[in-house]
């Protein structure tokens, strides 16, 4: 039986850093169980994001991943550049989260490779 295990297939693991194709294969596996966090402020998560994103600006995320995220999940974080994925990154590290992984290129990256995104649509009165 042993022998079998080697054989299930599993997802690709998590990186320090990923491509955003890292993350689309995770997604395309079908049951990812991971948690995608937009760390750009809320004006622009709602402009555009990557699809299943969840907001947690810079300046709330470790409260907010606190309160809703366990530890142990599996996180893809991505700011307006690298240089902000990789400081949100080191804050959940610092906070005790053990399987974060920073998204090289953001949303720009990812809107380069046509992967799905999500808008918040605002009604507009006249």
């Amino acid at each position: 039986m042993n022998g079998l295990l080697g054989l299930i297939p599993t997802p690709p693991p998590l990186k320090a850093r990923s491509l955003v194709y890292d993350l689309k294969t995770r997604l395309d596996w079908g049951d990812p169980a991971l948690t995608i966090v937009d760390v750009r402020d809320r004006a622009d998560f709602h402009i555009s994001h990557i699809t299943g994103a969840i907001p947690m600006p810079m300046n709330e995320l470790v409260e907010r991943a606190l309160s809703s995220l366990e530890l142990m999940r599996d996180i893809y974080v991505y700011g307006d550049t690298d240089e902000e994925s990789a400081a949100a990154a080191t804050k959940l590290r610092q906070a005790g989260y053990l399987n974060v992984s920073e998204l090289k290129g953001g949303l720009p990256a990812w809107k380069a490779f046509g992967y799905p995104v999500d808008t918040v649509v605002t009604a507009t009165v006249f």
